[in-house]
This record gives C-alpha cells, sequence and structure tokens, in this order.
C-alpha cells in the first residue's frame, strides 16, 4: 500500500512529523513501518508535550530504588523488601465503553507492576465523572465501577482505597486511574532492558487479535461527534487469563532465565518491541508468522498495533527456552519464540517469508519529537471579600447538613462495597478512610497508600493546586500512622496545543516538584494523559496523586473513628478561614471565583512531623486530615465512623464561625487525645512550635456547639450517605 501524507495524518501524525519520518528513513515507509512511527510517535507513547517538563521533577530519594524510565517505579522498605508502584490513565477507553476501558486499565496496571517481579498487593483508583445532572453520568459510573470490581476482584487482588469526584468539566472526558502495588524482593527486580546478541524474544500470554488497534493513538486524540466509531480501538480484558500470566512469569522469575521482561500495554508489541531494544541499545528481529494470532488473516499492521490484554514479550538466556515454555504450557497459556536480538539496531519484521519492515530503533525512540509548546502563565485570582450579609440567616446545622451530602464529600460505600477489599487476608485499613493500609505478609509491618486530586484548587491556580495535591497525599499518609516516602503521578489535561492548558500543565508539574521536594516525597513513576477534550472543551487540570507509606508496626495504625468519651479533641495547624474554592463557597454561597488556599510548605512539614511523632509515641487515639469542607465536616466524619458524638467549644481568634468551621486552609489535622496524654501532647507540639487549638471533647451521642448546632450522629450519617445510593437508584 502507498503511503502518503494523507494517510500519515490519519495516523494521528502532523505533516511535519511525516516530513520529518520520510527524512530520517531517506525514503517513503510502507504501511506497517508507518504504523510503527504512529504508536511510537504520539502522545501517549512519546510524552513529547510533557517530556521537557517531566524532566524538573523530583524523582531521588534514600529509598528510591527506580525512578521513572522504568514499567513502574520502586522503593525500600527495609529487610529486602520493595514496593513496586504506579498509577495510569485508560480514560478515553473508558469513556467510550466504561465496563472494558475500566477493566482493561486495572490489569495494564497490574502487568505493569508484575512485570518487575513484584506479586501485587494491592488496588487504588481515582475516578472523576461529569456533574451528576448530566445524563450519561449514571451509565458511566455504574459501568466503570463494574469494570475496576470485575477485574480487580477476579484477579484476587484487593481494592483498599480510590477517590471519586464529580464536575462538569468531565460530562465530555471522564477519567479512570489505576494504580497498583506490589511486593518484590529487591535482589529479585526484572528490568526491561534487552541485553546480549542472538537471545530469544519470546511472546506469552493471550493470543492477538484485533481488539485495541489503534487505542494508543485513540488516547492522544480529541473527541468529536464519531465518538461511537473509537469502539474497535477499546481494548477487551480477561482477568483469568491475567492471573495465569502472573502466576507463571513469578514461577520462571525463580530461577535466572529472564535477561528483560516488557508487558504489552500501549501500542501492544510495537512499543513493548522497540522500548525493550532501545533501552539496550540494541536490534531485534521478529518473525510475524509465530505471533500466535486469535484471528484469521491478520497482516503484520494490524499485529504490529493490537492491544489485545495479558501478553508478555520476555528476552530469554539462550537454552532456557524448553523449561519457561513448559511453565507457560502448564498454565495454559501461548508461548512462541517469535524473534531474537540481534546488533543491527534496528526492528526488522518478517511475514511470509519478506521483510515488511526494517527501521533503526533509534529513529522510533529517541528521535521522537519534543515539543516546546508555548504556554501561559496563571496569575492568582484576586481575593473576595464576602459580605457579612451572606451569613446573616445561614444556620450552621443546615450548611452542614448541606455540604456532608454533596455528590464529592458525601460517602461513597457504594462504589467501594463492590470491590474486594479484603481477599489476601491483609488488608488491615479499608477503604473510607485517610488511606487503605495492607500489612507485608507475615511481617509486622504495613504499607499505607492514598490517591489524591483537586482539580478545583489546580484550575484557579495551577502552581498552588500542583502543591496542595502532593501535601494533601502526605498528610493522608501521616493521618493513619504511616511515613511518607514517594509518589506517583497521573496527569490528566486538556489539548496541550492550546497555551492555556499547555500552562496548566507546566505549572502544575512545578508545584508538585517544588512540594515532594521540600518534602522529601520524590516521584518515581507517572503516566501523562493530554487531549481529555470534546468538541473544544476540556477537562479541568486534575493531577492525581498516589502516595506511598510504611507503618513499621502495625500494630501502631490510626484509624480516624472517634475512640472514647471525654477524650479531647485538638485542631493542628492554624486556621485563617479561606473560603475562596471551598465547598461552603461553592455549595452555600454560589460563589466559584478566587484563589484557592495558600500552601506554606514549612508549616506542611513541620506540623506532619509533629503528627507523625506524637503519633509514635502512641499518644494520638484517631487522627484525620482538615480537606474538603474544613474542620467541621473532619470531625463529622470522625463521628459518622465512631459512632460517637463532639461538644465544641467556643471558637477563638475569629469572628466568622462558618470561616472557621468550613474554611479550607491547609496544613491541618484533627486528632483525639486521652487527657492523661494532653500535656505530653502540647509539650511535643510547643517545642516544634506548632499551632494548635483544644476544639472540644468526645461525647456519647449529639454533635453540638452552643447553642447554634445540636445534630445527632445518625441524622448526620443519613445525610453522609444516602446521597449516591439514592442518585443511583433513580
Amino acid at each position: 500500500m502507498e503511503v502518503n501524507e494523507k494517510i500519515a495524518i490519519d495516523h494521528g501524525l502532523s505533516k511535519d512529523e511525516f516530513a520529518k519520518i520520510c527524512k530520517l528513513l531517506k525514503r517513503l515507509p510502507n504501511i506497517t513501518e508507518l504504523a510503527l512511527f504512529s504508536a511510537m510517535w504520539n502522545e501517549h507513547c512519546s510524552y513529547k508535550s510533557s517530556r521537557k517538563h517531566l524532566k524538573n521533577l523530583h524523582t531521588k530519594g534514600k529509598k528510591v530504588i527506580q525512578g521513572p524510565g522504568e514499567n513502574a517505579g520502586i522503593i525500600d522498605i527495609g529487610d529486602d523488601d520493595a514496593i513496586v508502584f504506579k498509577i495510569e490513565s485508560h480514560n478515553h477507553p473508558s469513556f467510550i465503553e466504561p465496563y472494558q476501558g475500566a477493566a482493561t486499565g486495572v490489569g495494564g496496571i497490574m502487568r505493569d507492576v508484575f512485570t518487575m517481579g513484584a506479586r501485587p498487593i494491592a488496588n487504588l483508583n481515582s475516578i472523576h465523572f461529569g456533574s451528576p445532572q448530566n445524563k450519561k453520568t449514571k451509565n458511566l459510573l455504574r459501568g466503570v465501577v463494574k469494570g475496576i470490581g470485575g477485574y480487580g476482584n477476579c484477579i484476587g487482588v484487593p481494592t483498599i482505597a480510590g477517590q471519586t469526584c464529580f464536575d462538569e468539566s468531565y460530562n465530555g472526558n471522564i477519567l479512570v486511574n489505576a494504580m497498583t502495588l506490589g511486593l518484590v524482593n529487591k535482589k529479585k527486580i526484572f528490568y526491561s532492558k534487552a541485553a546480549g546478541i542472538n537471545k530469544p524474544v519470546i511472546y506469552v500470554g493471550s493470543k492477538t487479535g484485533r481488539d485495541g488497534i489503534h487505542g494508543a493513538s485513540m488516547a492522544s486524540a480529541i473527541f468529536d461527534d464519531k465518538i461511537e466509531e473509537k469502539k474497535p480501538t477499546v481494548q477487551v480484558g480477561d482477568p483469568f487469563t491475567e492471573k495465569l500470566l502472573l502466576e507463571a512469569c513469578l514461577e520462571l522469575m525463580t530461577d535466572n532465565s529472564i535477561i528483560a521482561i516488557q508487558d504489552m500495554g500501549a501500542a501492544g508489541l510495537t512499543s513493548s518491541s522497540i522500548e525493550m531494544a532501545s533501552k539496550g541499545k540494541l536490534g531485534i528481529e521478529i518473525n510475524l508468522n509465530k505471533v500466535p494470532c486469535r484471528e484469521e488473516k491478520m497482516t503484520p499492521y494490524e499485529i504490529m498495533l493490537s492491544e489485545s490484554q495479558e501478553r508478555m514479550l520476555i528476552v530469554l538466556e539462550n537454552g532456557k527456552e524448553t523449561k519457561a515454555k513448559k511453565i507457560f504450557e502448564k498454565w495454559n497459556l501461548d508461548f512462541s519464540v517469535i524473534g531474537k536480538t540481534t546488533n543491527s539496531k534496528k526492528i526488522e519484521l518478517y511475514f511470509d517469508n519478506s521483510k515488511v519492515a526494517d527501521v533503526p530503533i533509534d529513529l522510533l525512540a529517541e528521535n521522537a519529537p519534543m515539543y516546546e509548546r508555548k504556554w501561559k502563565k496563571n496569575k492568582l485570582p484576586q481575593k473576595i471579600k464576602f459580605k457579612k450579609e451572606n451569613f446573616k440567616s445561614l444556620k450552621i446545622s443546615d450548611c452542614l447538613k448541606k455540604i456532608i451530602s454533596t455528590p464529592n464529600i458525601s460517602n461513597k460505600q457504594w462504589i467501594w462495597r463492590q470491590y474486594d477489599h479484603t481477599v489476601m487476608g491483609d488488608t488491615i485499613q479499608k477503604p473510607g478512610g485517610d488511606a487503605g493500609v495492607v500489612r507485608v505478609h507475615g511481617t509486622n509491618k504495613a504499607v499505607a497508600a492514598s490517591v489524591d486530586s483537586s482539580a478545583l484548587y489546580c484550575y484557579a491556580h495551577p502552581l498552588t493546586g500542583g502543591k496542595q495535591v502532593v501535601c494533601e497525599s502526605w498528610r493522608n499518609l501521616i493521618s493513619v500512622g504511616s511515613d511518607p516516602i514517594a509518589i506517583t503521578n497521573c496527569l490528566n489535561f486538556g489539548n496541550p496545543e492550546k497555551e492555556k492548558n499547555m500552562g496548566e500543565f507546566v505549572e502544575c508539574v512545578q508545584g508538585i516538584s517544588e512540594a515532594s521536594k521540600y518534602l522529601n516525597f520524590p516521584v518515581v513513576s507517572g503516566n501523562v494523559s493530554f487531549y481529555n477534550e470534546t468538541k473544544d472543551k476540556g477537562i479541568k487540570p486534575t493531577p492525581s496523586i498516589g502516595g506511598v507509606g510504611l507503618i513499621k508496626n502495625y500494630k501502631h495504625m490510626i484509624t480516624m473513628d472517634f475512640k472514647n468519651k471525654n477524650n479531647i479533641i485538638l485542631v493542628i495547624g492554624k486556621t485563617e478561614g479561606h473560603l475562596a474554592q471551598s465547598v461552603f463557597a461553592r455549595e452555600i454561597l454560589s460563589e466559584k471565583k478566587g484563589p484557592p488556599p495558600e500552601i506554606n510548605l514549612f508549616n506542611e512539614k513541620n506540623n506532619g512531623e509533629s503528627v507523625s511523632k506524637i503519633i509514635s509515641e502512641s499518644l494520638v487515639e484517631s487522627c484525620h486530615d482538615v480537606s474538603l469542607g474544613g474542620i467541621l465536616i473532619a470531625i463529622s466524619k470522625m463521628c459518622i465512623m465512631g459512632k460517637k458524638g463532639a461538644k465544641l467549644n467556643n471558637i477563638k481568634g475569629l469572628t466568622n464561625k462558618f470561616d472557621y468551621f468550613f474554611g479550607e486552609d491547609q496544613g491541618r489535622y484533627i486528632v483525639e487525645v486521652q487527657k492523661e496524654n494532653l500535656n505530653k501532647v502540647n509539650k511535643i507540639l510547643d517545642e516544634n512550635s506548632v499551632h494548635y487549638e483544644e476544639i472540644g471533647e468526645v461525647t456519647e451521642e449529639n454533635l453540638t456547639y452552643n447553642d447554634e448546632l445540636k445534630i445527632s450522629i445518625e441524622v448526620l450519617n443519613d445525610a453522609y450517605t444516602k446521597w449516591l445510593p439514592n442518585y443511583m437508584d433513580n
């Protein structure tokens, strides 16, 4: 087939990119070669708009074994144990086909983890949907949740935490970000860098079909009215096959057979083969007739671009093929020697005894475009002065009930009850807390993980929002008694060719880097998802941050439920009463303007480390960070979870109680302390110059504040839990 500029553009390449390909090759590519370029040069695989800025991320730390650039990041948790983890997007496929899009997102991220030798021990997710009033939202939510549960539950990995948000900016592009943690012996880590000449290249797993062709290109494109036509680009998952593949790979990994291993994710056999060869500075030769296919008459083009799931590519030591084949056949999986490594530094593809592609590897990998997109700096919005008359007719109890029942704050049990969160028997903190926690099997250690985003703050001021979401992750990990170690990020943005969107990306990345560096909380892996845009309307900038921390002794884990009557409630961190961009401002005052709350990194670190200290000295009964909705929402959740009440005191310093109770100032925690431990806690906080206030005490049944608030925990729980089930049932 004759390739021309129009065909190149249909494959997602620009005119200039096609011209560059012809110049580099010194000829026209054939259709199979064009397929390789379209896959490797699209945004999803090449990071062509983001690479320049991602280099500025803070990625190093004492406990970092592997930073960005591999299938996943790896951190050291002592005793030769390491945690492998990463978060990735499956946004576009999930909008087109929510069940399979979400399911294969979970399957893909798990392969990224076990391809490094780790057994997956926990899944998390960050999912964002359009306005509840949007007619598509309910079905998309139902499909995505079933897809996540359907895959994770079947493969037997617990889903321990997550986040769900609603906003009209996701009406045309939902976000499905999946995260997996795996446990590996740090002496048994496997990488994707090919090595050695004439080493056998092995295909294992499921057969190749026509599903998912152009999946990576579709993920790098804007949606339009022809969205239904893109359904064939969505992959189809089979969790039972993935479970077999996981066990077979881990069995093969027990000896020294494997030189390199890579899962076939975005762009399938194309990206896996080219990335392995590129990292090893080698060539690779593949006979496509040897690739196991489940459909008849598949062309080289289709075989190379297929994104059929549950497949891996392995470079094996010579002479190990027979033993490896026996393992995969035992697990009822395909095993085929499809090629070999070479010293040509090219990818050479053969089909029906003819050479169908011959391209230098570096043209596909290192020579992929890197753009310096124009971007606009975002000004900090002007401060808002809220008028006193706005508050005159308001009652605290009415505001509390309304805010706690809003879609973004209300209880998400309807979602996480569809996930198996206790399979494997090591989950010790389930969804619904600040972070999920799993014990490291057979030890006293536990790993905490959470996932967070703050699109409204990032939209108002990306630099501040980028910092905030890292700090939120840090606080969630500290609140369960863990030491935060590292983060992974999934950066979801609109069209990078628009200066405003590119500015949001650049400044969010800058904020993430500043906060992670200051908190010594490095980024070890991640993913960029651009072009989340439909008919010229993009999403709000949504970086999702997955944080991981270590609890050295799981018996010291903290939960957020209030424990005992008469215990003292402290607010740690200063309350200035920042209402702009808060849930209160939006839901009660209908005000969407103004700057997000300021981030003081010194206070974040100091307050967090001080809370960690009082937790480590067993002086804290419960802890919860203050985030969306402010102090009163945080305390209400602690009351609901513990089935206890709280009597709140007169507040000091601020005349406006609404500012105090609903302001979203950062760097704050609510902690519950026994009276006999109060002096010790105060002493530690004073020594570290941490601002704190005694706000009240735990009681048996009602949440009260002077004569202005008296609400039973049953009524509060009703407001908190009913919205989502009612919404899904009606």
